[in-house]
């Protein structure tokens, strides 16, 4: 409070400035900018403050999705597994009605099985052949090869 009775820290509503009194008794009016950038500090508080909820609710929507989605997995591999089996048993049934006979026609249906394994297993000895980079490796080893050359080269320059 000044000596006349008003407030000193009071704001103009008009134009955003505060008018204040120095030791001299002078009114200081505060400057235009800086009441536009206590409006953006404020905008972009509120800004990150919307951005931050949107961030907490997609994060609690994702960790529901993932349960749901081990679960829908789970479901899709026990089904998968089910029509599988069920159409094992209509090629077996297929091929019982071709051979005449149960025998011939599970002895077949085994048979295809071994093979498509033996396919499986192999491709999966591939694959696992691929992981551990043998390009790479291979390079890796023509890079170390080259330096140890090289450096022996360099070497016997020096000495020679």
């Amino acid at each position: 409070m000044l000596e006349d009775g008003t407030n000193a820290n009071t704001a103009d509503p008009g134009d955003g400035e505060r008018a204040t009194a120095g030791s001299d008794g002078v009114p200081f009016q505060r400057p235009e900018w800086l009441g536009d950038v206590s409006r953006l500090g404020t905008g972009l508080k509120h800004l990150f403050a919307a951005q931050w909820s949107l961030l907490l609710a997609e994060i609690g929507l994702a960790r529901s999705g993932v349960v749901l989605m081990l679960f829908m997995g789970l479901a899709a591999i026990v089904f998968a597994v089910a029509l599988g089996l069920t159409l094992l048993a209509l090629a077996g049934w297929g091929l019982a009605q071709w051979f005449g006979s149960w025998a011939w026609a599970l002895g077949a249906l085994s048979a295809l099985q071994l093979i498509l394994l033996i396919g499986a297993i192999l491709v999966f000895r591939r694959c696992m052949h691929w992981l551990t980079l043998p390009a790479t490796r291979a390079e890796l080893a023509t890079l170390a090869r080259d330096a140890v050359k090289q450096g022996r080269a360099e070497g016997e320059r020096e000495q020679g």
